[in-house]
């Protein structure tokens, strides 16, 4: 078993429940998007694989694990005279304001994680100032050694950029280090960097949807505590 020395966290679906979190705002952004339309609204939704009705993303929505370049070619077609610059600006502002859902109580878990002497990452494929806005206001920020979006400079998952670049500023080597994400764009850029990987299925994702790629699949990060302490010590 490798030595960990550090962890790098997906941020949406893996710190944050994915649906409690953006089910209801893509709701109300997708509706201020169709002017009040519902029909347009439901139209916009159905592009990105979102149920306005039930305010849940299905489980291949290009929003899980797409950045937000992704969405807003899908969601361009149908804006006509909205660039996609336009929206990704829009998209951005509106984030920041995101009512968050934790996953788990973060402060805790993080600051136990960090006590064991663990650097404690993020990778995400959601922008870079948001990502960090979302961290701040779940008073986690300072506990996270680098966040790193899809506008950071190293690429978005599964591209293993982002991964290596972590690894690269804690100074520790990719397989020292366990990758913790909802969805398999964060299994394998795990995967590709040489890093240990770990799911949760705190996102759309089922267990037979990540097994493949993950090391373990856990309920949520709360449970990373005593994955660490089952893992066998180096030799």
């Amino acid at each position: 078993m490798r030595h960990i020395q550090a962890l790098l966290f997906d941020k949406d679906g893996t710190l944050f429940d994915f649906h409690a979190t953006w089910g209801a705002w893509a709701v109300g952004f997708l509706t201020g998007l169709a002017g009040g339309d519902e029909d347009v609204a439901a139209e916009l939704g159905a592009a990105i694989g979102f149920d306005l009705q039930a305010a849940r993303f299905d489980s291949a929505s290009p929003v899980i694990a797409g950045t937000p370049w992704d969405v807003a070619r899908l969601l361009t077609p149908h804006l006509p005279g909205c660039g996609q610059d336009d929206l990704i600006a829009r998209m951005n502002a509106a984030a920041v304001n995101v009512p968050l859902r934790p996953s788990v109580p973060l402060g805790p878990l993080l600051r136990s994680l960090a006590a064991r002497g663990l650097a404690l990452g993020v990778a995400t494929n959601d922008a870079e100032a948001p990502a960090r806005a979302h961290l701040a206001q779940a008073g986690v920020l300072d506990l996270f050694a680098c966040v790193i979006g899809c506008d950071s400079g190293y690429g978005a998952k599964p591209d293993p950029g982002p991964l290596r670049a972590f690894a690269q500023g804690a100074r520790v080597r990719p397989a020292q280090v366990l990758m913790i994400g909802d969805s398999r764009h964060d299994l394998r850029a795990g995967r590709a960097a040489g890093m240990g990987t770990v799911g949760v299925l705190t996102g759309p994702a089922r267990a037979e949807d990540l097994a493949d790629l993950a090391d373990a699949v856990l309920p949520d990060i709360g449970y990373l505590p005593a994955y660490l302490d089952a893992c066998p010590a180096p030799p």
